[in-house]
């Protein structure tokens, strides 16, 4: 049998980047261990900030080589919310439902309702 474990998240400075993931997305913060990997949890999922380069940045959503999605029930509500704690969206992945932003190393994440899109 095999089960779903976790997500890793590479990140320059995972303590860094802890703030973003918390501060910013409402993750919360389960354990940092050895002063260098940042475990988080968004509901049941849990995802690990490790260090690493991501030297496969892209410039748009569609040209990333993964994407994070996060579902919402009210798009409009969470997206302003994320802009005020200073998220900066980068566009749409060709709809007005479903948003695109990037963390501060360059992984890509979808906002959407997933009833709408």
């Amino acid at each position: 049998m095999i089960k779903y474990g976790h997500t890793e998240i590479f990140v320059k400075d995972p303590l860094r980047s802890k703030d973003f993931y918390e501060k910013i997305l409402g993750f919360e913060l389960v354990e940092v261990q050895a002063d260098k990997f940042v475990w988080l949890k968004l509901g049941e999922n849990l995802f690990l900030l490790k260090p690493g380069s991501n030297e496969l940045k892209a410039n748009e959503y569609k040209d990333s080589n993964s994407g994070f999605v996060l579902y919402t029930d009210d798009i409009e509500k969470t997206r302003k919310e994320f802009i005020l704690r200073g998220l900066e969206f980068k566009g749409t992945d060709g709809s007005d439902e479903c948003l695109t932003f990037t963390d501060p190393d360059g992984n890509w994440f979808q906002l959407v309702n997933p009833k709408h899109s």
